[in-house]
């Protein structure tokens, strides 16, 4: 065999060799995330085969399956009184990838979680029977949010402080999952709600941070307590009002020009909403201190899983002495999301101890077996001392007993809350977000719950835009609902 047909053999089984392999690792690597892809018909054919598992609310599936007619899609997924939970199922579409509890659970949900594998699934290669969600959502106060929050545009949370049990999640406005879930008929929904100005598909309560003005205060307040620099909420404050913004010609107003907050104590200043002392406090104490305590109640947890993952609540840092005097108010670059601010008044109201929230108790296989129980796994970190907790809690009844948050007042109920207005827009030229977060301890029965409320937008005249006139009645509605 002369040199060239040598060479020509060699360069032709080297060719052949790379096919090989190239054929292989389509087949064993490249193949599975073929097969995975969302785009892959074959999927969604094996999903809606059959009908999915379900999540469950108090004891009673708020989901279901049904048949199709005339399509290679067999069932497709319902759901019950689909706008009222939107914002905790999420949905499972045959067009699109699922959302909230749908994605998270998917393939428990669908028969493909190895947990659910029995001996004879594995033999014959079959989807397993697919499991269930139980969450911890109380349907009494997630109607209650929902109903409270009414025509507003925002968002809601409330929390079991004790076991750190998410008892609502409501946004608004809402949509019905079931508009998405037929793959027929879901791309001309999708474009109608993508194009609505109102972004219903936003989940308000867990996915849409933004300035949480006063209520930051309790972060603050708890932080000055902590590093000492104030005994008590009763202690004088060296707090000048007006208050000159370090470096600046620019005085931090408060709201209620006649309130008594120069040197104002934290509890005066709690109860009338002081810039000028929270402000400066936050000056005194320096950003890193004030972070260090927003951070111990979940500011700036990129991971925050409830098991949805809720978008990150941000103290910023980088800050001159005039932004972390606005820091200190809940305004400059400060955001944060129902959730976050639900979860600052539950370790308060749970003696500086925070329980991680969490809206899913268990998960079971087909027959009703349990896989998970979170419940019992949810983690608790002392966030604050039990003597910090309860001066904050007594400081926040005043708020609520002749403050700025008189609209959550109970019968029977101890109340603590904090109200916030934040500023929105350049120079404050938008309508203002409102705000409450809050606590209530029934009298009667023992029971506790802590709540946040923001409401981004409503009908009502920018004058009447606050804290307590827009979100505390919302606050107050959930708390009675979960008291009962």
């Amino acid at each position: 065999m002369n040199k060239t047909i040598r060479r020509a053999s060699v360069f032709a089984l080297l060719l052949v060799l790379a096919l090989l392999v190239r054929a292989t690792w389509l087949q064993f690597y490249d193949g599975k995330a073929l097969a995975d892809d969302n785009d892959n018909r074959r999927n969604a054919i094996a999903t809606y085969s059959r009908p999915l598992g379900n999540i469950i609310v108090a004891g009673n599936a708020i989901t279901g399956s049904t048949r199709t007619k005339g399509s290679d899609l067999a069932y497709k997924r319902t759901y019950t009184d689909g706008k009222l939970y939107a914002a905790v199922t999420g949905y499972a579409s045959q067009a699109y990838a699922p959302t909230q509890l749908e994605g998270v659970y998917k393939d428990l949900l669908n028969g493909t979680d190895n947990r659910l594998k029995t001996v004879m699934d594995t033999v014959t290669g079959e989807r397993s029977e697919p499991g269930d969600v139980l969450t911890t959502i109380d349907p009494a106060v997630q109607k209650a949010a929902y109903r409270a929050l009414g025509d507003k545009k925002g968002g809601a949370v409330a929390i079991d402080p004790k076991t750190g049990k998410i008892l609502a999640v409501a946004s608004t406005p809402s949509y019905d999952p079931s508009a998405l879930t037929d793959a027929n008929t879901a791309g001309q929904a999708w474009k109608s709600l993508n194009a609505d100005k109102d972004k219903p598909l936003t989940n308000r309560a867990l996915r849409q941070p933004l300035p949480p003005g006063s209520t930051f205060k309790l972060v603050v307040a708890a932080a000055a307590l902590e590093d000492g620099l104030y005994k008590n909420v009763d202690e004088p404050t060296d707090s000048p009002d007006p208050y000159r913004l370090p470096g600046t010609v620019r005085d931090l107003a408060n709201e209620n020009k006649s309130a008594p907050c120069e040197n104002a104590s934290i509890r005066v200043a709690l109860r009338y909403s002081c810039n000028n002392v929270f402000g400066h406090m936050a000056v005194q104490l320096g950003q890193d201190k004030v972070r260090a305590m927003a951070e111990k109640f979940g500011f700036d947890d990129d991971a925050q899983d409830v098991p949805v993952r809720a978008y990150t609540s941000v103290y910023p840092s980088g800050m001159d002495q005039a932004q972390t005097a606005l820091s200190g108010i809940g305004q400059f670059d400060v955001t944060a999301t129902p959730l976050q601010m639900a979860m600052v008044s539950a370790a308060i109201a749970n003696g500086g101890k925070l329980v991680s929230p969490h809206m899913v108790s268990q998960i079971t296989d087909s027959g009703g077996d349990l896989l998970k129980d979170f419940d019992d796994s949810a983690g608790t970190e002392e966030i604050i001392s039990s003597t910090t907790a309860e001066q904050l809690q007594s400081a926040m009844q005043t708020v609520v007993k002749d403050g700025t948050g008189t609209n959550a007042l109970i019968d029977g109920v101890t109340v603590g809350g904090k109200t916030g207005t934040a500023q929105h827009g350049e120079n404050n030229s938008k309508t203002p977000y409102a705000w409450f977060t809050s606590y209530g301890k029934s009298d009667s029965n023992g029971k506790e719950v802590a709540v946040a409320v923001m409401v981004e937008q409503s009908d009502a005249a920018r004058s009447e835009v606050s804290g307590n006139g827009l979100a505390a009645p919302v606050a107050r509605a959930m708390m009675q609902a979960a008291l009962k």
